[in-house]
């Protein structure tokens, strides 16, 4: 499961993506007809069953959704928890940030931290050392 893999930097996602992933969340274990059904009757802009396919067919590929053959459907889950993700995706754009603009970037974050109230900046220096 590239979920678990250490190393896996999972891939942003794109708006449809985005609204699949955070079905799948939501209910577990799911089928495309179910996710298909979720969005739209949510959505005004109705979505083709053919068109969830494919994403959770990429999003499988992506290694963010895990899929397994049950009768004759496909039944995906979630790889890596939403909490999971959002880390990883979040150390890969700070990441990228501070690779691209060094100390200027660190210097912005610096300057955010120290605007923040002092009872949020404990909550996040307690949030970093936890994990």
């Amino acid at each position: 499961m590239a979920g678990s893999d250490p190393i896996f930097i999972p891939p942003a996602l794109h708006e449809l993506e985005s609204e699949v992933m955070e079905e799948v969340w939501a209910q577990g274990c799911v089928t495309v007809r179910g996710i298909f059904e979720a969005l739209n009757a949510r959505n005004d802009k109705q979505r083709a069953y053919t068109t969830i396919m494919t994403i959770m067919q990429r999003l499988d590929e992506k290694g963010l959704l895990c899929r397994c053959r049950q009768g004759k459907s496909d039944v995906y889950e979630a790889c890596m928890t939403r909490e999971d993700y959002l880390q990883a995706r979040a150390a890969a754009e700070v990441g990228a940030v501070v690779e691209q603009y060094g100390d200027a970037a660190l210097v912005h974050f610096a300057r955010r931290m120290a605007s923040l109230d002092p009872q949020r900046r404990q909550q996040l220096n307690e949030l970093a050392h936890r994990g």
